[in-house]
């Protein structure tokens, strides 16, 4: 998903993530805390994201609030990935300047060796967030381009429906 963050400033930055996990109170993405999207969030909790099927002719896009998720789902999460994805949260500062790709993957070799055997502890800068919806809205592409807008907006506790102009 293409997920949009703005500092607070409101200057904004835009990148795909992977959605990993969608319940009743939002979806779920993770990575490092100190990256440029962390640091984002951690000025302007708000955020957008968008999913686009262009074969299918379907879009979606939701918009609302963020919230780091427990140590717990983020541990969960971690443990699940695979361990060269966890070496890799472990020596990467994320969005931060490197000397070189070579550098960084004999950190990742090091740390490779030094954790065999052994679980790699998920690092305290690294976990998940949840967006909570409060705008949700379907596109479908129609002929002509007369496409399909329909979007909800939450109001009190409920959702309201109205259909937009494409």
């Amino acid at each position: 998903m293409a997920l949009a963050t703005a500092d607070a400033r409101g200057r904004p930055s835009v990148r795909i993530v992977l959605c990993r996990g969608v319940d009743g109170r939002g979806l779920r993405f993770f990575t490092n805390y100190e990256s440029r999207k962390g640091d984002e969030l951690g000025e302007n909790p708000h955020a957008a994201v968008a999913f686009h099927w262009p074969s299918l002719g379907r879009q979606l896009r939701l918009e609302g609030g963020t919230e780091r998720l427990s140590a717990a789902e983020s541990d969960t999460y971690f443990h699940g990935r695979p361990r060269g994805h966890q070496i890799s949260a472990l020596v990467s500062a994320q969005s931060r300047p490197i000397e070189s790709i070579d550098g960084l993957r004999r950190k990742a070799q090091q740390e490779t060796m030094r954790f065999e055997g052994h679980e790699v502890a998920r690092p305290s800068y690294w976990g998940g967030y949840r967006l909570a919806p409060t705008v949700v809205e379907f596109w479908t592409r129609g002929q002509d381009r007369l496409h399909e807008r329909i979007r909800f907006d939450l109001r009190d506790g409920a959702w309201m429906e109205r259909r937009l102009a494409p």
